[in-house]
Protein backbone atom coordinates (compact mmCIF):
# COMPACT_ATOMS: atom_id res chain seq x y z
CA UNK A 1 0.00 0.00 0.00
CA UNK A 2 3.11 2.33 0.97
CA UNK A 3 3.96 1.82 -2.36
CA UNK A 4 1.08 2.76 -3.85
CA UNK A 5 0.72 6.03 -1.92
CA UNK A 6 4.37 6.80 -3.48
CA UNK A 7 3.10 6.16 -7.41
CA UNK A 8 0.31 8.61 -6.43
CA UNK A 9 2.45 11.11 -5.35
CA UNK A 10 5.27 10.78 -8.29
CA UNK A 11 2.05 10.79 -10.88
CA UNK A 12 2.49 7.14 -11.83
CA UNK A 13 0.24 4.81 -12.49
CA UNK A 14 -1.83 2.05 -9.90
CA UNK A 15 -3.76 -0.46 -10.99
CA UNK A 16 -6.51 -1.38 -9.12
CA UNK A 17 -9.28 -4.14 -9.52
CA UNK A 18 -11.99 -3.97 -7.71
CA UNK A 19 -13.51 -7.49 -6.97
CA UNK A 20 -14.44 -10.81 -9.12
CA UNK A 21 -17.90 -10.75 -7.45
CA UNK A 22 -18.67 -7.20 -8.65
CA UNK A 23 -17.58 -5.50 -12.27
CA UNK A 24 -14.41 -7.88 -11.89
CA UNK A 25 -12.01 -5.60 -13.79
CA UNK A 26 -8.99 -3.61 -13.45
CA UNK A 27 -8.82 -0.12 -13.92
CA UNK A 28 -5.54 2.04 -14.77
CA UNK A 29 -5.35 4.93 -11.99
CA UNK A 30 -3.70 8.14 -11.65
CA UNK A 31 -3.79 11.65 -9.82
CA UNK A 32 -5.65 14.12 -11.87
CA UNK A 33 -3.15 17.02 -11.30
CA UNK A 34 -0.39 15.18 -12.69
CA UNK A 35 -1.46 13.38 -16.42
CA UNK A 36 0.23 14.64 -18.87
CA UNK A 37 -0.35 13.35 -22.47
CA UNK A 38 1.41 10.06 -22.46
CA UNK A 39 -0.58 8.89 -19.55
CA UNK A 40 -3.83 9.63 -21.82
CA UNK A 41 -2.03 7.70 -24.42
CA UNK A 42 -1.04 5.11 -22.02
CA UNK A 43 -4.80 4.54 -21.18
CA UNK A 44 -5.91 4.81 -24.44
CA UNK A 45 -3.67 2.52 -25.93
CA UNK A 46 -2.73 -0.09 -23.19
CA UNK A 47 -6.12 0.05 -21.22
CA UNK A 48 -8.74 1.17 -23.88
CA UNK A 49 -11.94 1.94 -21.67
CA UNK A 50 -13.40 5.09 -20.79
CA UNK A 51 -10.89 7.42 -19.77
CA UNK A 52 -12.57 9.26 -16.97
CA UNK A 53 -12.24 11.82 -13.68
CA UNK A 54 -13.40 10.20 -10.13
CA UNK A 55 -14.35 13.07 -7.86
CA UNK A 56 -14.20 12.99 -3.88
CA UNK A 57 -17.43 13.76 -2.32
CA UNK A 58 -16.41 16.68 -0.81
CA UNK A 59 -15.36 18.27 -4.35
CA UNK A 60 -18.56 17.15 -5.97
CA UNK A 61 -20.59 19.24 -3.31
CA UNK A 62 -18.75 22.39 -3.62
CA UNK A 63 -18.98 21.71 -7.29
CA UNK A 64 -22.60 20.87 -7.07
CA UNK A 65 -22.22 18.13 -9.61
CA UNK A 66 -25.26 16.20 -10.31
CA UNK A 67 -25.88 12.61 -10.94
CA UNK A 68 -26.67 11.95 -14.77
CA UNK A 69 -29.86 10.34 -13.49
CA UNK A 70 -30.43 13.48 -12.07
CA UNK A 71 -29.99 16.01 -15.02
CA UNK A 72 -32.42 13.29 -16.92
CA UNK A 73 -35.08 13.44 -14.41
CA UNK A 74 -34.99 17.16 -15.04
CA UNK A 75 -35.36 16.92 -18.54
CA UNK A 76 -38.36 14.36 -18.23
CA UNK A 77 -40.17 16.28 -21.18
CA UNK A 78 -37.30 14.24 -23.75
CA UNK A 79 -39.10 10.68 -23.80
CA UNK A 80 -35.94 9.05 -24.73
CA UNK A 81 -34.15 9.68 -21.47
CA UNK A 82 -36.85 8.93 -19.66
CA UNK A 83 -37.02 5.65 -21.99
CA UNK A 84 -33.06 5.06 -21.29
CA UNK A 85 -32.99 5.10 -17.42
CA UNK A 86 -30.24 3.54 -16.25
CA UNK A 87 -32.57 1.30 -13.41
CA UNK A 88 -30.93 -2.27 -14.22
CA UNK A 89 -27.33 -2.35 -13.55
CA UNK A 90 -26.02 -5.91 -13.06
CA UNK A 91 -23.28 -4.73 -10.98
CA UNK A 92 -24.66 -2.13 -8.59
CA UNK A 93 -27.79 0.00 -7.31
CA UNK A 94 -26.53 3.64 -9.28
CA UNK A 95 -23.87 4.40 -12.05
CA UNK A 96 -21.74 7.04 -10.27
CA UNK A 97 -21.21 9.29 -13.90
CA UNK A 98 -22.36 12.75 -13.91
CA UNK A 99 -21.74 15.33 -16.81
CA UNK A 100 -18.99 15.32 -18.86
CA UNK A 101 -16.55 18.31 -19.40
CA UNK A 102 -13.84 19.42 -21.99
CA UNK A 103 -11.62 22.17 -20.72
CA UNK A 104 -12.91 25.99 -21.80
CA UNK A 105 -8.80 26.14 -23.69
CA UNK A 106 -8.73 23.41 -25.05
CA UNK A 107 -9.95 22.78 -28.83
CA UNK A 108 -11.94 19.71 -30.19
CA UNK A 109 -11.66 18.38 -26.66
CA UNK A 110 -10.76 14.59 -27.93
CA UNK A 111 -6.29 14.68 -27.82
CA UNK A 112 -4.19 13.45 -25.73
CA UNK A 113 -3.32 17.18 -25.24
CA UNK A 114 -6.29 18.35 -24.75
CA UNK A 115 -7.76 15.57 -22.48
CA UNK A 116 -4.85 15.86 -20.23
CA UNK A 117 -5.65 19.48 -20.48
CA UNK A 118 -8.87 19.08 -19.35
CA UNK A 119 -8.41 16.43 -16.11
CA UNK A 120 -5.11 18.50 -15.32
CA UNK A 121 -7.10 21.51 -14.59
CA UNK A 122 -9.89 19.26 -13.15
CA UNK A 123 -7.08 18.04 -10.64
CA UNK A 124 -6.06 21.60 -9.90
CA UNK A 125 -9.32 22.75 -9.30
CA UNK A 126 -10.38 19.77 -7.06
CA UNK A 127 -7.06 20.66 -4.56
CA UNK A 128 -9.35 24.15 -3.91
CA UNK A 129 -12.66 22.08 -3.86
CA UNK A 130 -12.41 19.68 -1.10
CA UNK A 131 -12.38 22.94 1.18
CA UNK A 132 -13.92 26.39 -0.80
CA UNK A 133 -17.41 26.48 -2.83
CA UNK A 134 -16.19 26.77 -6.50
CA UNK A 135 -19.24 26.14 -9.24
CA UNK A 136 -19.22 29.78 -10.38
CA UNK A 137 -15.22 28.75 -10.77
CA UNK A 138 -15.80 25.70 -12.54
CA UNK A 139 -17.96 27.05 -15.09
CA UNK A 140 -15.39 29.61 -16.16
CA UNK A 141 -12.98 26.91 -16.29
CA UNK A 142 -14.95 23.84 -18.18
CA UNK A 143 -18.12 23.59 -20.58
CA UNK A 144 -19.95 20.53 -20.61
CA UNK A 145 -20.70 18.13 -22.71
CA UNK A 146 -17.30 17.58 -23.40
CA UNK A 147 -14.74 14.49 -23.30
CA UNK A 148 -14.01 13.72 -19.71
CA UNK A 149 -16.73 11.67 -17.57
CA UNK A 150 -17.33 12.37 -14.32
CA UNK A 151 -17.62 10.34 -11.90
CA UNK A 152 -19.29 11.10 -8.41
CA UNK A 153 -17.76 8.89 -5.44
CA UNK A 154 -20.30 8.79 -2.74
CA UNK A 155 -20.10 9.98 0.79
CA UNK A 156 -18.44 7.22 3.07
CA UNK A 157 -16.69 5.82 0.24
CA UNK A 158 -15.48 2.26 0.12
CA UNK A 159 -17.49 2.51 3.11
CA UNK A 160 -21.22 2.71 1.20
CA UNK A 161 -19.92 1.53 -2.16
CA UNK A 162 -16.39 -0.53 -3.57
CA UNK A 163 -16.70 0.99 -7.58
CA UNK A 164 -13.23 1.56 -8.40
CA UNK A 165 -14.61 5.69 -8.57
CA UNK A 166 -14.88 5.01 -4.90
CA UNK A 167 -11.65 2.70 -4.17
CA UNK A 168 -9.09 5.32 -6.35
CA UNK A 169 -10.72 8.24 -4.09
CA UNK A 170 -9.94 6.28 -0.48
CA UNK A 171 -6.37 5.31 -1.91
CA UNK A 172 -5.80 9.02 -2.73
CA UNK A 173 -7.50 9.96 0.82
CA UNK A 174 -4.91 7.54 2.53
CA UNK A 175 -1.75 9.11 0.16
CA UNK A 176 -2.97 12.56 1.17
CA UNK A 177 -3.13 13.68 -2.43
CA UNK A 178 -6.19 15.68 -3.32
CA UNK A 179 -9.20 13.13 -4.19
CA UNK A 180 -9.36 13.68 -8.24
CA UNK A 181 -8.06 10.82 -10.21
CA UNK A 182 -8.41 9.51 -13.85
CA UNK A 183 -9.43 6.42 -14.10
CA UNK A 184 -9.62 4.29 -17.13
CA UNK A 185 -11.05 0.26 -17.56
CA UNK A 186 -8.28 -2.91 -18.72
CA UNK A 187 -9.57 -4.25 -22.05
CA UNK A 188 -8.76 -7.23 -24.01
CA UNK A 189 -8.76 -6.61 -27.77
CA UNK A 190 -8.16 -11.08 -28.23
CA UNK A 191 -11.42 -11.82 -25.77
CA UNK A 192 -13.40 -8.43 -26.40
CA UNK A 193 -14.09 -8.71 -22.79
CA UNK A 194 -12.25 -7.11 -19.54
CA UNK A 195 -8.80 -7.53 -19.29
CA UNK A 196 -8.16 -10.71 -16.70
CA UNK A 197 -6.23 -10.07 -13.21
CA UNK A 198 -3.80 -12.55 -14.33
CA UNK A 199 -3.27 -10.12 -17.42
CA UNK A 200 -3.64 -7.30 -15.39
CA UNK A 201 -0.74 -8.09 -12.72
CA UNK A 202 1.40 -9.19 -15.25
CA UNK A 203 1.21 -5.55 -17.17
CA UNK A 204 1.90 -4.21 -13.72
CA UNK A 205 4.80 -6.37 -13.10
CA UNK A 206 6.52 -5.69 -16.66
CA UNK A 207 6.04 -1.94 -16.24
CA UNK A 208 7.13 -1.68 -12.40
CA UNK A 209 3.45 -0.91 -11.28
CA UNK A 210 1.40 -1.34 -8.46
CA UNK A 211 -1.30 -3.27 -8.65
CA UNK A 212 -4.13 -3.14 -6.09
CA UNK A 213 -6.83 -5.88 -4.89
CA UNK A 214 -9.79 -4.31 -4.08
CA UNK A 215 -10.73 -6.32 -1.03
CA UNK A 216 -7.01 -5.61 0.21
CA UNK A 217 -7.76 -1.57 -0.39
CA UNK A 218 -11.22 -1.64 1.73
CA UNK A 219 -9.19 -3.20 4.82
CA UNK A 220 -6.54 -0.72 4.84
CA UNK A 221 -9.40 2.00 4.53
CA UNK A 222 -11.27 0.31 7.78
CA UNK A 223 -8.31 0.15 9.66
CA UNK A 224 -7.77 3.87 9.33
CA UNK A 225 -10.97 5.03 9.79
CA UNK A 226 -11.07 3.00 12.85
CA UNK A 227 -8.15 4.31 14.32
CA UNK A 228 -9.63 8.14 13.48
CA UNK A 229 -12.90 7.09 15.24
CA UNK A 230 -10.71 5.49 18.59
CA UNK A 231 -9.19 8.82 18.75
Amino acid sequence: MTEAFKSLHRGDFVLIHDAANREDETDLVVLAEKVEPRHVAQMRVDAGGLICVALHPSIVKNIELPYMTEVYDAARSFKVLAATEPDDIPYDERSAFSISVNHRKTYTGITDVDRALTIRELGLLGKRAMVERMTDEFGRSFRSPGHVPLLRAVDGLVMKRQGHTELACALAEMAGVTPALAICEMLDSRTSKALRIKDSIKYAEERGLVHLDGFELVNEYKKRLGKKVAK
